[in-house]
């Protein structure tokens, strides 16, 4: 039931609906009146056909109602209409609309017997008792019951007192532990409550209802046998969570007498309803019920709290678990505690019409000290494998929020070690694809450490890491060799990289080509490659990625995952990223920003010279850009310019370059190296002509999106490069990079990919000005916004806040460590 303030209401008055369950008959015509298939109205015809129809059932681990009746018709509801009343001739309610069936017309209505009791209750102002045997009965025929041993003049005193009865209720399940557990088996026919005959379950809720925390004495008969217990009615809103705890972006509750009933276990656990980032990183699933921590029984949420505020930062501890796929057999995971990402809440509702109170819970701010650990790296029958070994590491990141357009939150892969005595590895970024993340590099398969995102590289598909080189103690960890020198065309090359079991497998074969990467333009805003030149090897390894080395184990290449979008899935292609690429992101990791590295922000295509002479490039020029390598006849042209860049507006889409600074260029790798200053000269055919453009570079850094603003369940970002780059969109307003389902961000269609420029009136450029705007709005406070789509379309949005639920923090990262400011605990 909800409560609402009739006052409140402008121009309406609506008129109350009478509840008349005892209207409910077979044959009467009714009309559901509702929102079927979401629609403002609809109202749909039927006729009542039966009054005892078992309650649906929807599936396990879903909400079933039981010990109740149901009534059908034919009236073809769909999902929208639930609740809706169904409606008499004399426009009474005679039932609510509750299910129907998804192959047939079939509708499932609700009866109101207890809805009305429940009604004047709360109309008094008094609790509404609900009471429970921890039992679930099912109504069987008359020929079912006989074969289950009802004795005949059992059934002919059913019959004498209401001569229209079909059958009786009998126990289809007992909950272990419950009320019943040592008394009621499956397949008893219930008689008789407190010597009262009994064959319909409106008549057993009426007792349960009204004898919460008293017996009952429940006649029964097993195998035509006649037995009689007394039994005490459980309170059924003691044994329903009233109370969760939200933690690591999860949310764990006491399992609830519903879901234990549908794994056939004792009301005993932690339920899991949503696992969230610490959760879903440890391997335990949406639904899983937690037993144990750390070694001890676990009961309730209760304990659960207590153990957790003993956990530090970092501090690792199990847990036994079971789900609903496989409720007899325990899981083991292990969990790494976590309390930098999200806010941590307890929050109960201390009567059914109470206000949930929630209480922040706040940490200590302890870490655990990590301890030096060495080891034996393992050692192969191949010299290849036993030589590079020790330069690789296999690397887990795992992402709190999605960020920057990336759809997936967890990635493993191959680190090649760069620097073994300062602790730096290079990965690519279909492995660490930002810089919000936890990233673990594990060596020999024995010894974990954790690493930090140091950079990420703005153009190409790189990211490095730091990690202490201390933690490895005395581990023989080597930095690899890199060869810089591009491989030529037949020579061969190993690739050497982790398969998902942490093992090294090696795949040889034979340069092909230098060849273009083109990747399509991703739908999420996500980093793509651009403006490379990749290696493609013969018979080269498909899924999965490591290192290229040559004969001498020299590293050569990166052997990389390129993710790009197909459709509306998410693909990745494998090729070598040429080792010159490694050498330059680690150039710039260690500068620590003294170094910059400086792009034309633009993408370029090749574009044959054949084409290219066809729309008048002058012989001249054709003859010294196929001078550069006479095997290539081709020649760049531009494909896009990132928005927001001096090359906009300067340059256009098909613009042929010549040269930069005079000096003519034919690959992309020439393109970055002559753009490294502030400024340059380039020569460009359009239209027929050879001109010169003087064009400014743009210095870019490799922090990445180092700020996320958590506002009504939206996450708020800066745009990142990506959105610039790959669709033109300028880099002005908040990027709207994620929600969370049930947010109002969710509700109220603040969509990802989304831009806000507007709030209120008030034009915001970037998060601080966002945050200036809606700082100190209340709860359900309004809020307009201008939003600007992909394609530069605007839309108006509107968004009620909720303080409550979806408070607003921030996370920052500040000298290379996340860190989250807000709510207030």
């Amino acid at each position: 039931f909800y409560s609402y303030d009739p006052k409140a209401l402008n121009y309406i008055d609506p008129a109350p609906i009478p509840l008349r369950p005892d209207r409910a008959t077979v044959g009467r015509e009714i009309r559901v009146i509702g929102n079927d298939a979401g629609e403002q109205l609809s109202i749909l015809a039927g006729t009542i056909a039966r009054l005892d129809r078992e309650a649906p059932n929807y599936g396990r681990g879903s909400f079933n109602d039981f010990n109740t009746f149901y009534i059908q018709a034919a009236s073809s509801t769909s999902g929208g209409s639930s609740g809706s009343p169904v409606i008499d001739v004399q426009g009474n309610a005679v039932a609510l609309n509750a299910g129907g069936a998804t192959d047939a017309a079939s509708s499932f209505f609700l009866p109101l017997d207890r809805v009305v009791r429940a009604l004047r209750l709360v109309q008094q102002g008094k609790p509404v008792p609900r009471g429970s045997l921890e039992t679930t009965f099912v109504h069987r025929p008359f020929d079912e019951l006989q074969r289950l041993g009802l004795q005949e003049k059992t059934e002919a005193r059913i019959r004498r007192r209401n001569d229209t009865e079909t059958g009786m209720l009998v126990v289809g399940q007992v909950q272990p532990g419950g009320a019943a557990a040592d008394a009621l088996e499956p397949g008893d026919i219930l008689v008789s409550i407190n010597g009262e005959l009994l064959s319909r379950f409106p008549a057993l809720e009426a007792a349960m209802d009204s004898n919460v925390g008293k017996s009952l004495a429940l006649g029964i008969e097993r195998g035509g046998e006649p037995m009689e217990f007394t039994l005490e009615v459980t309170n059924l809103h003691e044994i329903t969570p009233s109370r969760f705890i939200s933690f690591g972006g999860g949310v764990v509750n006491n399992l609830s007498y519903q879901q234990a009933r549908h794994l056939n276990r004792e009301q005993s656990g932690v339920y899991v309803a949503n696992p969230g980032y610490l959760f879903n990183r440890a391997g335990v699933p949406r639904g899983a019920v937690l037993v144990d921590m750390g070694g001890e029984p676990l009961q309730d949420i209760t304990q659960f709290r207590e153990r957790l505020l003993t956990l530090k930062q970092g501090e690792r501890t199990s847990f036994r678990f079971f789900n609903f796929s496989e409720p007899q057999r325990d899981v083991l995971a292990i969990f790494e505690m976590d309390w930098r990402w999200f806010p941590t809440e307890d929050c109960t509702r201390p009567t059914q019409s109470a206000e949930w109170q929630c209480e922040m819970v706040s940490d200590g701010n302890d870490r655990v000290e990590l301890e030096p650990s060495t080891v034996k790296l393992p050692r192969y029958d191949d010299d290849a494998l036993d030589d590079l070994s020790p330069s690789l590491a296999f690397v887990t990141f795992d992402m709190p929020y999605l960020i920057d357009g990336v759809t997936s939150p967890n990635y493993f892969g191959t680190a090649l070690i760069t620097d073994a005595g300062n602790g730096y590895a290079v990965v690519d970024r279909n492995t660490v694809p930002v810089s919000m993340g936890d990233a673990r590099l594990t060596f020999g398969g024995a010894v974990e450490v954790p690493a930090r995102v140091v950079y990420v590289h703005p153009l190409h598909n790189l990211a490095v890491l730091k990690y202490d080189p201390a933690l490895l103690g005395n581990t023989p960890v080597r930095s690899a060799d890199l060869d810089t020198d591009l491989p030529k065309s037949g020579e061969e090359l190993t690739v050497i990289g982790f398969k998902p079991d942490q093992s090294l497998r090696k795949q040889s074969g034979e340069m092909q080509e230098l060849d273009p990467l083109r990747l399509p333009l991703s739908n999420t805003f996500r980093f793509r490659e651009a403006n490379m030149s990749t290696i493609n090897l013969d018979g080269g390894p498909e899924d999965g990625d490591g290192v290229m080395v040559d004969e001498s184990g020299d590293v050569r290449a990166l052997w990389s995952s390129f993710a790009y979008q197909a459709g509306r899935n998410l693909s990745q292609t494998y090729s070598g990223m040429p080792a010159m690429y490694i050498d330059e992101a680690m150039r710039l990791a260690k500068a620590n920003g003294d170094a910059a590295l400086r792009s034309l922000e633009v993408e370029w295509y090749f574009m044959p010279m054949s084409s290219a002479r066809r729309l008048g490039l002058p012989d001249e020029w054709a003859n010294q850009l196929a001078a550069l390598d006479p095997r290539e006849r081709r020649v760049l042209a531009v494909e896009r310019i990132v928005a927001g860049t001096p090359a906009e507006g300067e340059l256009l889409e098909g613009d042929l370059l010549l040269a930069i600074d005079g000096e003519p260029v034919g690959s992309f790798r020439a393109v970055e190296r002559a753009s490294q200053q502030e400024s340059v000269a380039l020569t460009l055919f359009r239209d027929g002509q050879v001109f010169e453009k003087i064009i400014a570079t743009v210095q870019l850094d490799g922090r990445d999106t180092d700020r996320v603003l958590i506002w009504a369940g939206a996450q708020l970002q800066e745009p990142h490069r990506a959105v610039a780059a790959q669709r033109g969109i300028p880099r002005e307003g908040v990027f709207v990079s994620y929600f969370a389902y049930g947010s109002p961000a969710s509700r109220y269609n603040l969509t990802p990919g989304r831009r806000i420029v507007e709030v209120n009136g008030t034009a915001v450029k970037n998060l601080d000005e966002f945050r200036a705007v809606v700082d100190g709005m209340g709860n359900r406070e309004a809020v307009r916004m201008t939003t600007v789509l992909w394609d530069g379309r605007v839309e108006v949005i509107t968004l009620k806040t909720d303080t409550k639920w979806w408070p607003s923090y921030e996370l920052r990262r500040i000298d290379g460590d996340w860190k989250r400011f807000g709510p207030e605990q």
